[in-house]
C-alpha cells in the first residue's frame, strides 16, 4: 500500500493506493531499468505472492544486490520512490543496516551500502 499526502494548491490529497505483489515486481523493474546501466538489469524473480510488505523488501534487496554497492542518498531516492516517501524509505534504510546479506561502511561524504556475497 502506498499513500500520498500533500497539496495540490489549496486543496489537500489524501490518497492511498493498493498495490500487489505483480504491481510491486512491475515498478521495481521500471525504477532499476532507470538507476542501473541495461546490462545489470534482471527481471524480478517470481515470488509466492508474498505481501506488499514483503515484496518491497524483496525489491529492496534486489536493488542493493544488483548494484553491488550504492551510496545512501541514491538508495533512499529509490526506496523513497517505491515506498511512497522518504520515511518509509528511511525505515528500509536502517532495515538494511540489520541485515545480514548487506554490510553497510561509512564514505567519505554518505554512507556506502555493499551486497555480502553468500
Amino acid at each position: 500500500m502506498v499513500r500520498i499526502r500533500g497539496q495540490i494548491g489549496d486543496w489537500p490529497v489524501d490518497l492511498t493506493v493498493e498495490l500487489d505483489a505483480q504491481d510491486w515486481a512491475q515498478l521495481a523493474q521500471h525504477v532499476r531499468a532507470e538507476a542501473l546501466p541495461a546490462t545489470a538489469v534482471e527481471p524480478p524473480k517470481p515470488a509466492d505472492a508474498p505481501a506488499a510488505s514483503d515484496a518491497l523488501w524483496q525489491t529492496t534487496l534486489q536493488l542493493v544486490r544488483q548494484a553491488g554497492q550504492v551510496e545512501g542518498p541514491q538508495l533512499l531516492a529509490q526506496l523513497a520512490g517505491l515506498a511512497g516517501s522518504e520515511a518509509a524509505g528511511k525505515r528500509l534504510l536502517v532495515r538494511l543496516r540489520h541485515c545480514a546479506q548487506v554490510r553497510m561502511e561509512a564514505g567519505v561524504d554518505a554512507p556506502i551500502y555493499h551486497w555480502v556475497v553468500q
